[in-house]
């Protein structure tokens, strides 16, 4: 049986635990616990053993200061070109200031939301649809910068807000797919139409390119054919020079060979003209052989029997007779001509010209 006075120690203790359970408070990271003081805000109680004193100050608010993320719910927007879209974002946040947080608003969630919203209706509809739904990025930064400023005072801070879905009306879809399509089409018909654009310049400029090289081709070929005119030009100019001093030395046998071969040449040439089966001029050898024997005898006369240029003859020169024929007027006609040339002028002359043996 407890006497008087055990019964009150025990009271004593059990209100002794009673005010240090009710003096002890334990606040979880994350958390920040307001008192309060006759209900009137004194402090805020960080993570960890903390005390207040009992029956006079308690707990106000227990304030999450981790960043909390918000739903937006799904609401319809009028874009700037009357275009009815829904929208719905998402949104996150986190309390810096505990005490602001739990005193300064009611339904701190509620209102966060409640003013996103708005600021959606506000920001997207000041926009084209098209711009609506290309400029996403441009949307969440206008929200987020708008949002901030409007809840600062309530000691909260939002740190994004992401537009999640812009759903269009299906008609205006359909007009959106159909445009997309036409955009394509011109894209399409524009890049087949540079492309054939190019393909002509290019063949263009290698038919340019093909016609300067054959022009350069042909002004390469006239120039060397002029060239091989000219070196041959000047050989036949060397040869002449070089008979004339043979037939200034007196050289019968040079004279005889220079002639032979111009009248082989003119004979060669006159057989494989285009007209030869239609003009026929038939030729002897020995009428050849008579027209040299003539020349060098026209030459002895001239230039004397020991080859004296410097002590000419000074008699007519009497051209031999070739051998009559029956075809050889021609080569009558070049021995008669030159003897009468040389016996008019009665000087030597250059009696080795094949044309004028064939006029």
């Amino acid at each position: 049986m407890l006497a008087g006075s055990d019964i009150v120690v025990i009271a004593l203790v059990a209100f002794v635990v009673l005010v240090l359970f009710a003096g002890i408070k334990t606040v979880p990271q994350g958390y920040r616990y307001t008192v309060e003081r006759f209900g009137r805000y004194t402090r805020t109680l960080d993570p960890g053993l903390n005390l207040i004193v009992p029956f006079i100050e308690r707990v106000g608010s227990r304030m999450n200061v981790m960043e909390q993320v918000l739903d937006i719910p799904r609401q319809e927007v009028i874009t700037k070109d009357n275009a009815s879209v829904a929208a719905d974002a998402v949104a996150f946040y986190q309390v810096l200031n505990p005490a602001q947080a739990a005193y300064q608003i009611a339904n701190l969630e509620q209102a966060v939301q409640n003013l996103t919203m708005t600021n959606i209706r506000s920001v997207m509809g000041s926009m084209d649809l098209d711009e609506l739904l290309s400029n996403r990025d441009i949307i969440n930064e206008r929200l987020l910068r708008v949002v901030d400023e409007a809840v600062h005072p309530w000691g909260i801070k939002v740190t994004r807000i992401e537009i999640k879905d812009i759903q269009p009306p299906a008609d205006l879809v359909a007009s959106m797919a159909r445009q997309m399509k036409a955009e394509r089409e011109k894209r399409a018909q524009i890049l087949e139409a540079e492309g054939s654009r190019n393909a002509q310049i290019l063949r263009a400029e290698g038919a340019k390119q093909a016609a300067v090289l054959q022009a350069e081709g042909e002004r390469e070929a006239a120039f060397r054919e002029a060239e091989a005119r000219e070196r041959l030009a000047e050989a036949e100019a060397k040869a002449t020079q070089m008979v004339s001093v043979a037939i200034a030395a007196g050289d019968v046998n040079a004279i005889n060979y220079f002639v032979a071969q111009k009248y082989t040449e003119a004979m060669a040439a006159i057989g494989t003209a285009n007209n030869a089966k239609i003009v026929l001029m038939p030729m002897e050898a020995s009428a050849l052989i008579g027209s040299l024997g003539g020349i060098g005898a026209l030459a002895r006369e001239v230039f004397g029997e020991g080859g004296d240029a410097a002590a000419p003859a000074t008699r007519r020169v009497t051209p031999p007779r070739s051998k009559p024929s029956t075809t050889g007027g021609t080569t009558g006609g070049m021995t008669g001509g030159t003897g009468a040339s040389a016996s008019s002028t009665g000087v030597p002359i250059n009696p080795f010209d094949p044309t004028r043996t064939e006029r």
